[in-house]
């Protein structure tokens, strides 16, 4: 594309002082228009009342990790939603607590527990379901860079395991995934990520997820396996394990411990409510197209200290009541999620509609299940006191 002088001058020297090439800055801007036009054109198709895709519900699930915090999650939301039988295989690590499975109906939810890794054990429970949302992985970002190696096994091997078994038995699959994939943008780039966002992932954990997602595009591509990936943003709410960032900072608070915070506190995550990313592979499962990737956001960038000063504020403290301690190495600095596809091709919206909302239904949730937490709390700050955090 040819610009006059003094144009391509200004767009070249925006360019450099953002450290982009001006095709980059371009393509950049374009996309921007491309996806406003979009929003207004989905917009028009709701006001017209535009049909969505014709649901495929299935009568029973299999749901690996189901027994970890966003997995158990889901497993109460279809409880609560649907009338859909569920498998949980869980291998029952340190993430993942059977009481988080408290409660279900035992004629609608059971628990396996076992290895994503174990090909006879997949296999025999992938024959008897309608369909697989897989969950399970390793995630948290310190242990990938503690000890690679769990997350090359759970998050490769499991996947390919389970691919195998959906290849065999012609069964329909969910991957979940992570906008970790993407990297990360600067803190003042106008830039989300969306489905045609290059990999970038900058620690062992998100690469291993890169991998697991190219694995399931290439047995679509290569062998019709019927599935779908869904990348998602931060996740927050109940039975979110007590060494993440929201939920370490909320029982700190409710123990007596002044929370931390990591750095400066400037890193953003786009956030979104557990329940609201389980709608939405609820969705994707039913409605979304085979061999497709859809984004999963709420539009709730913030960065951590905002984060922690509105739990501060919810829970009655001074929002400077924290700590700053050691950042992490190679901490990303922000992550923001373009869900117009979902939103537009399936109709999905989210139900919090403001963070703080959410923030304020998890924060009552801590308070009131003191006891599922309570065990690991001293634990979980012993290792970040090893740590420096």
């Amino acid at each position: 594309m040819n610009l006059p002088d003094g144009l391509y001058d200004s767009v070249r020297k925006l360019a450099l002082d953002r450290h982009q090439t001006v095709t980059s800055l371009m393509e950049q801007s374009l996309r921007r228009i491309v996806n406003e036009q979009t929003v207004s054109e989905a917009a028009r198709a709701a006001s017209a009342s535009a049909a969505l895709p014709d649901a495929q519900i299935p009568a029973k699930l299999l749901v690996t990790g189901g027994a970890g915090f966003i997995g158990s999650n889901f497993a109460h939301w279809l409880v609560a939603n649907t009338d859909s039988t569920v498998t949980v295989l869980d291998k029952l690590t340190y993430a993942g607590n059977r009481e988080s499975l408290a409660g279900l109906p035992e004629d609608r939810v059971r628990l396996v527990v076992g290895d994503i890794c174990d090909a006879d054990l997949v296999d025999s429970l992938v024959k008897d379901t309608d369909a697989v949302v897989h969950f399970a992985a390793e995630s948290h970002n310190d242990n990938s860079l503690n000890d690679p190696s769990p997350f090359i096994q759970t998050n490769l091997v499991g996947t390919y395991t389970l691919l195998q078994a959906v290849r065999a038995h012609d069964k329909r699959f969910h991957h979940i995934s992570t906008d970790e994939v993407y990297g990360d943008l600067e803190l003042d780039d106008p830039e989300r990520f969306h489905e045609y966002t290059p990999y970038n992932p900058s620690s062992p954990y998100s690469s291993s997820k890169a991998g697991s997602d190219l694995l399931v595009r290439a047995w679509v591509r290569s062998f019709g396996v019927r599935a779908t990936i869904s990348n998602c943003s931060n996740n927050y709410g109940p039975y979110q394990h007590i060494e993440k960032f929201i939920p370490r900072q909320i029982t700190n608070i409710l123990s007596g411990l002044r929370p931390k915070l990591y750095g400066s506190g400037e890193n953003v995550r786009d956030w979104i409510h557990v329940d609201d990313h389980n709608s939405a592979v609820w969705t994707i499962l039913t409605r979304g197209r085979m061999g497709e990737t859809y984004l999963i956001g709420a539009d709730g960038e913030r960065n951590n200290k905002q984060v922690l000063e509105d739990i501060l504020r919810l829970l009655g403290q001074p929002a400077d009541a924290y700590d700053l301690v050691r950042d992490r190495p190679g901490h990303d600095l922000r992550y923001a999620i373009d869900s117009t596809k979902l939103r537009s091709e399936l109709g999905w919206l989210p139900k919090y509609r403001s963070f703080s909302e959410g923030l304020a239904a998890t924060i009552e949730w801590y308070k009131n299940n003191e006891s599922w937490w309570r065990g690991a709390k001293e634990a979980t700050e012993a290792m970040y006191a090893k740590q420096g955090q």
